[in-house]
């Protein structure tokens, strides 16, 4: 049953984290917008790295594998954004602080079931 959960979490996490990734090529100039409005430099560079990220990390969970040095990639990369476009304690035109207080808690929890899954997998086969 351990096995099974851990499996299902592994997967959950790659899913989340796939699509966002594809769909950061596939609505560019969305992302650059956003990406912009929240003052970030070096735009185009910056979204591809997290784009390739976040796909080639995905892809490695999914197949179980290198699941330590991805899961803490991720955590460190929803870090990462969470400080630089989910900064509720900025004031942006057009943009919900409610709503970024929201997707800043959400995504500490996704940090922390990143940590777990890492924690989780360190001495064992998806290491490799």
């Amino acid at each position: 049953m351990k096995s099974a959960l851990i499996n299902i979490a592994r997967v959950l996490l790659a899913l989340y984290f796939l699509l966002p990734g594809i769909n950061k090529f596939a609505a560019w100039d969305m992302h650059v917008t956003l990406m912009e409005t929240h003052g970030m430099i070096m735009v185009p560079a910056l979204l591809a790295i997290a784009g390739i990220t976040q796909i080639g990390a995905s892809i490695c969970l999914l197949f179980n594998k290198q699941v330590v040095i991805c899961a803490l990639g991720l955590a460190a990369m929803v870090l990462l954004i969470n400080l630089n476009l989910h900064d509720f304690w900025n004031v942006y035109e057009g943009v919900d602080a409610k709503h970024e207080i929201q997707n800043f808690v959400k995504n500490m929890g996704i940090f922390a079931g990143l940590l777990l899954l890492s924690a989780i997998s360190m001495g064992s086969d998806s290491e490799e």
